[in-house]
């Protein structure tokens, strides 16, 4: 029987999500934050931003010397198997989950949920 090596450099959640996702959480985040925290260069991260400006998932103003983003409500999905959803409850749930939280994945805006776990 022949041997088959494990698919490892996939994730189910793209840049382009990732980022609009922070984007959200933090609407002046920087560039530099936003490559360093999904492991891209800035020109990369820097064209994500422009994709999803282009299409019209967020917008972007100067405020000085930063950008503030604002992402467009109502959007929907690209692929047409999920083209009538919003992505607003994916982006949610990715803002809801603390990067700090590593492998557990608990919500770091959930107070009812962190309360809940400190007192049994």
């Amino acid at each position: 029987m022949e041997s088959v090596e494990a698919r490892t450099s996939w994730t189910f959640v793209t840049n382009h999500a990732r980022i609009l996702a922070m984007i959200l959480r933090d609407p002046e985040i920087r560039l530099r934050d936003l490559a360093g925290s999904c492991g891209l260069t800035e020109r990369a991260a820097g064209a994500i931003v422009r994709d999803l400006e282009t299409a019209g998932y967020l917008t972007r103003v100067r405020r000085g010397r930063r950008n503030h983003y604002q992402v467009t409500p109502g959007t929907l999905f690209r692929h047409p198997a999920e083209g009538r959803h919003e992505i607003a409850n994916l982006l949610h749930l990715l803002v809801g989950l603390d990067p700090r939280a590593g492998a557990t994945g608990h919500p770091s805006t959930d107070g009812e949920y962190r309360e809940r776990e400190q007192h049994g």
